[in-house]
């Protein structure tokens, strides 16, 4: 299991980006979370299967349809043990 800190940037608050992510975390079987961060961006912890967690990573870019994504930054993370399922904060 592989663990990954994702800050997204852009047109990405109020626009459903982290339902958006939600469905696709769940569809993987990907434990974590979203929440909107101060800086208008959105940042989400995912954990899970390395493979499918790098394939969300890739659509990150792309988002929900009315999403302007202009950056995507991840970086490694430590399990959570914790996590269990993908929650929206």
């Amino acid at each position: 299991m592989n663990a990954l800190h994702i800050s997204i940037y852009g047109r990405v608050q109020a626009v459903g980006f982290r339902n958006w992510i939600k469905e696709n975390a769940d569809s993987r079987k990907l434990s974590g979370w979203a929440r909107n961060a101060s800086d208008g961006s959105v940042e989400v912890f995912l954990q899970g299967d390395e493979d499918l967690i790098n394939e969300l990573l890739a659509l990150c870019w792309e988002g929900p349809s009315i999403a302007d994504v202009e950056d995507v930054l991840a970086q490694d993370s430590s399990i959570q043990e914790s996590v269990t399922s993908f929650e929206i904060h």
